[in-house]
């Protein structure tokens, strides 16, 4: 086949899309790093958050909604969010999910019921989105096809080095306050990270009044729902937080200023035709642009599909209200996929993804999300079982020997794709990995305590990291600039199904395995007829019953791993070498 059948479509004319500063780029990236590290802090204060919103320690039931809540805004609003980065531009896209960000962690952080908590972490899932896949796409603005691998690999390296210092950072936060400080801390960066952003992306000057009136309205609001003690409680300060109307609770001094300064600054926007701080002008033509319709179908379709599997049981289904929730996002899946190919301006430009490599891309981070969750759920609970039996720090120290070398072979990743076609160190990376696993179905109970097993771990997370860079480099240069947040949107969709997916199939397999087990176990009365509840040999089986189900979700990551291998090798087409280019 020629070389030119794979010839990846031309860059744009310059001068049509400014390239990013520097800058920008390393301070969209530090955006990355906050929201992938928030991630894994509240997972870590999870207990204190639940007790802070009045939600007991016996009901943890109850918390799928902070963390499902979070993943439902990151992922079901991707499309939407790439398609805006394409059409207004990278930095106004960051700018806005870092704004949203912050104010959901505000929320967050005032929370005292489980709904506004709720609410908070869907509005920071929506915000932390976003910044990925324009992210991605300001670094293929910046770089050229044949030099973007390796800024590529620095954006991936910087993302999933948030696994290793989130819950880092969470234990110092959590060792000198409470949680809520640690959602304190997020409104901040998320809001210094907006400001640097703005400034060096060249943002265009905003409206001075109209600016004025955006701070008043924030700073009402986060008065309001901070109710600092200093202002509560002082005698003529608190008088702000007091109704001027007894009956009606929302007539707080607070809450009317709060509502004034918000109406006259959309009444402002909506007059001035530049710099204004609100788009409120130009939102007919955006609904036009992004396609409402289309959207509001992928968000259904998406949203279904992440809340069928994110708030399931793993140990007793596989998918939640699964008669429901499955068939209404096959059939919003099916609308959407129709609607986009008749639409004139599609939300989604499936067009764009015809390139082998780009639906390739698609297909390998889907099945490396099914390898990637097996790990980061599976390995933890290995050594708690055997190695460090119900100690949770051992176990997340062992699955930190795993997590430390992705960023080192993400960035590894993005600088051999300068000397190797990016298909061969994807799929190399993923083999890597898919060793990994196999090695691990052979471990007992005592294999972590030897050195082998951190070359084990640290094997499979080199692998993983390796693919990072590859994929995404495939996918921005088989794709044109015009729908590189799109395509990047998807990638990260792909990925999340991929891990939501393969989370509730391999336990499912895996449960399944272990019953059969123990069934052939026999009872306690069987095996020890005269001392039924101090049976060492029936314990000693349901040991061996447990290891053999882990063995199993190994053994399933392995395939995941080799597939994601040859899918690599096979379909992520289009991009040679930069030395070869």
């Amino acid at each position: 086949m020629s070389r030119s059948a794979h010839r990846p479509p031309a860059e744009p004319a310059a001068g049509t899309r400014a390239a990013a500063g520097l800058p920008v780029v390393v301070l969209a990236t530090l955006a990355v790093l906050v929201t992938a590290a928030d991630t894994y802090v509240v997972v870590l204060a999870l207990p204190d958050i639940l007790s802070g919103v009045g939600v007991s320690l016996d009901e943890l039931q109850r918390a799928t909604p902070i963390i499902g809540g979070f993943l439902l805004g990151y992922t079901a609003t991707l499309p939407l969010l790439g398609r805006l980065a394409d059409l207004r531009g990278r930095v106004p896209v960051l700018v806005a999910c870092l704004l949203l960000f912050a104010f959901g962690s505000l929320l967050t952080a005032t929370a005292d019921a489980l709904g506004p908590a709720v609410l908070g972490r869907g509005l920071q899932g929506i915000g932390a989105g976003g910044l990925v896949p324009a992210t991605l796409a300001l670094v293929a603005d910046r770089w050229p096809p044949e030099r973007r691998s390796l800024p590529l690999g620095v954006v991936g390296a910087v993302q999933e080095a948030g696994a290793v210092l989130g819950p880092l950072a969470g234990a110092a936060v959590l060792a000198v306050a409470d949680w809520r400080a640690i959602f304190w801390l997020n409104l901040l960066l998320g809001l210094g990270l907006a400001a640097g952003i703005a400034r060096t992306g060249q943002v265009r000057r905003p409206d001075g009044p109209g600016l004025v009136l955006a701070l008043v309205t924030a700073l009402a609001l986060g008065l309001h729902l901070a109710e600092p003690t200093a202002v509560a409680e002082d005698v003529t300060l608190g008088l702000l937080y007091v109704p001027l109307v007894p009956a009606l609770g929302f007539s707080t001094p607070l809450l009317l200023v709060t509502g004034l300064a918000a109406v006259a600054l959309v009444v402002r926007s909506g007059t001035r035709p530049d710099g204004a701080v609100l788009p409120v002008r130009g939102l007919r033509r955006l609904a036009a642009e992004v396609d409402v319709l289309g959207s509001a179908l992928a968000v259904v379709s998406l949203g279904c599909f992440v809340w069928a599997f994110a708030a399931a049981d793993p140990a007793t289904e596989i998918v939640a209200y699964g008669p429901v929730l499955l068939p209404l996002a096959v059939l919003a899946g099916v609308a959407f996929v129709l609607h986009e190919r008749r639409t004139a301006e599609p939300v989604l430009p499936l067009r764009a993804l015809r390139p082998v490599g780009a639906w390739g891309a698609l297909v390998v981070n889907l099945l490396v999300g099914a390898a990637l969750v097996a790990a980061l759920v599976d390995i933890p609970l290995f050594a708690r079982n055997t190695t460090t039996p119900g100690d949770q720090l051992g176990a997340a120290l062992v699955l930190l020997r795993l997590l430390v070398a992705v960023p080192i072979g993400a960035v590894a990743g993005g600088w051999l794709s300068r000397t190797l076609a990016p298909r061969i160190v994807a799929a190399g990376g993923m083999a890597l990995t898919a060793v990994a696993f196999v090695v691990m179905t052979t471990w007992g109970e005592r294999s972590l305590d030897g050195a082998w097993s951190t070359v084990v771990l640290l094997g499979a997370g080199l692998g993983f990291g390796l693919a990072i860079a590859p994929v995404n480099a495939v996918l921005l240069a088989v794709t044109g600039s015009d729908v590189h947040g799109s395509a990047s949107a998807l990638a990260v969709v792909a990925r999340t199904v991929g891990m939501l997916a393969g989370l509730s199939l391999l336990t499912a397999v895996a449960l399944r395995r272990f019953t059969a087990e123990v069934d052939a176990i026999g009872t306690p009365f069987q095996l020890c007829p005269q001392t039924p509840a101090d049976c060492p040999a029936y314990d000693t089986a349901t040991d061996a019953a447990i290891l053999t189900q882990l063995h199993t979700v190994f053994a399933g990551a392995a395939v995941a791993a080799g597939l994601a291998a040859v899918a690599a090798l096979v379909l992520l087409r289009g991009v040679r070498s930069s030395t070869r280019s």
